[in-house]
């Protein structure tokens, strides 16, 4: 089937404002400590302000309010012994369940997500150093442009048209591709085994049903975008929703299995 050039018409918005991203997430990665704690801090808290902004629109004080709280939240979590830290994680989702008329489960579930997720990324980064999280950015980072640009190169059956019309069975399985070759390469070069394989995918997967959470999310608000924030992606709910999915996942398996496998 010939492709239209409507579906790449995002492509230079898209890799513009991407290569920017991928700049300022490698120099905080790279840093690490305070710099990298308030980077995910601030990122949350905005992406807790998009998602006010999409459940309540035109209530400006608690889109900041929340947001704010968000970020000032995991900040302070991560400089706290875990029993302090777990419930201050929490107290968003409690304070913002009663600035919200409706739509309360939502912004509940959706903020947890976003809090333990951004705790989970800072403690991979204290914990486990660069390699770690850099391995994991790249799992999801992979997943998303390869299955972009696999779905729109090959199309084929839709995955949930209903919900996420864009997306297709080749650009998800090809996510999946792009994440074991990620894992391989990381297996070879960290000696860990070939187990990571096999973890690069079931992360892969996570960070696919992050962004399908998102995108039935969005299309129960009726609204396109989180924000307009990045131009060519959205908001930064568009673009981190993946790395909540990865990120909670790998903070809940490091528990099961521990993580590193065969480290410790």
């Amino acid at each position: 089937m010939a492709k239209t050039p409507e579906q790449w018409s995002d492509l230079n918005a898209r890799m513009g404002a991407g290569a920017v991203m991928v700049v300022v997430g490698l120099i905080g990665i790279w840093l690490g400590g305070h710099v990298f704690h308030v980077l995910v801090a601030l990122i949350c808290g905005l992406m807790v302000w998009e998602l006010v902004g999409m459940l309540r629109p035109g209530v400006r004080h608690a889109q900041l309010q929340l947001g704010v709280l968000t970020g000032v939240a995991v900040l302070l979590a991560i400089y706290l012994p875990v029993g302090f830290a777990l419930p201050l994680l929490l107290a968003p989702a409690f304070f913002g369940f009663g600035q919200l008329e409706q739509n309360r489960t939502i912004f509940m579930s959706f903020t947890v997500l976003i809090l333990l997720a951004g705790y989970g990324m800072m403690q991979v980064r204290d914990d486990m150093g660069f390699g770690w999280l850099l391995w994991l950015v790249l799992v999801v980072v992979v997943t998303d442009v390869v299955g972009y640009f696999a779905g729109r190169a090959f199309g084929g059956p839709k995955f949930w048209p209903a919900v996420s019309p864009k997306k297709t069975w080749s650009g998800t399985a090809s996510g999946w591709a792009g994440a074991a070759l990620v894992g391989l390469l990381f297996s070879i070069n960290s000696g860990i085994g070939i187990q990571l394989v096999g973890i690069s995918i079931a992360v892969s997967m996570a960070s696919q049903m992050g962004d399908i959470a998102e995108s039935g999310m969005k299309r129960k608000m009726g609204v396109k975008d989180s924000s307009n924030l990045i131009p060519g992606h959205g908001g930064l709910m568009d673009r981190f929703d993946g790395m909540l999915g990865a990120s909670l996942f790998l903070l809940v398996i490091g528990q099961f299995i521990g993580f590193p496998p065969g480290v410790g």
